[in-house]
């Protein structure tokens, strides 16, 4: 069970919030909002945690050859994620936010923001990743301003501080689907589940807030200190929390929806036969 922390330590930080009542808005508008912030390459980034997912059951990827390569490409297939997240936001979000947003992701700073935050979205080697920004974190010190700002930025997107709670969720969620689909060879209760995942709680934690800080810090690794604290103020605006909070909750529900469809998808595997 140790190696779930892998899964989703990873970036973009997922939370649950309560559907806002919100106006909806035009399709292409959200179209358009998801490739101005970036949020359609950070939705695709999703694909790459599903490499660990076998190792939640007890398996390893490589156990299943193509099979494995073939199921996790088409369930995690990106139009099908991107449909998933226009479908929510057209019903939940305004042109107030839309607008809000994109004026600042449109402008120059908000671009070269979002062409680094797509070019470590993109890029597959989660571990390289993750080993650079520790080696970053470690050259410029616990006390720096450049962590202190970092630390900023990432509580401003984890806006209602409820990111463990989300991703013990979506293991809940695969686990059970696992469950259900006959892809384990003990069916799983779920208040036991629950209770063993808590169990391991403040570990858990303590994972998530040093990975974040290691990806953001390699992330931003070539932006100015003076960019990234206007990124943070930005950030806070009471507006931008509201539109952080539904991104964020949409994430996190296109993520755990994936997961749970791998699951039952994971049940038809076979293991691959040496030839």
């Amino acid at each position: 069970m140790q190696s779930w922390r892998k899964v989703f330590i990873s970036g973009f930080i997922c939370l649950l919030i309560a559907t806002l009542p919100l106006r909806a808005s035009d399709r292409a508008n959200v179209e358009a909002f998801l490739e101005v912030t970036g949020f359609d390459v950070a939705l695709d980034s999703i694909a790459y945690s599903a490499e660990h997912a076998p190792a939640l059951l007890g398996q390893e990827a490589a156990d299943f050859g193509l099979q494995w390569t073939h199921i996790s490409r088409e369930v995690f297939e990106s139009s099908k994620m991107q449909t998933m997240a226009i479908d929510i936001l057209t019903q939940t979000i305004t042109s107030q936010h839309l607008g809000h947003a994109a004026r600042f992701y449109a402008s120059d700073l908000g671009q070269r923001l979002v062409a680094v935050e797509n070019a470590a979205h993109g890029d597959e080697n989660t571990e390289a990743k993750r080993l650079q920004g520790l080696e970053i974190l470690e050259d410029m010190g616990s006390d720096s301003a450049r962590e202190a700002t970092i630390k900023r930025l990432i509580a401003a997107v984890d806006t209602s501080g409820q990111s463990l709670r989300a991703v013990q969720e979506v293991m809940v969620r695969f686990l059970m689907a696992a469950s259900h689909a006959g892809a384990l060879e003990q069916p799983v209760d779920e208040a036991m589940l629950r209770a063993l995942i808590k169990q391991d709680e403040e570990a858990m934690l303590a994972d998530m807030k040093h990975g974040g800080l290691a990806n953001a810090a390699y992330t931003y690794r070539d932006v100015s200190n003076a960019d990234l604290v206007a990124y943070a103020d930005a950030l806070e605006h009471p507006t931008m929390q509201e539109v952080y909070q539904l991104m964020n909750a949409v994430q996190f529900e296109i993520m755990a929806n994936r997961f749970e469809a791998l699951a039952v998808r994971m049940a038809e595997l076979q293991p691959s036969e040496d030839l």
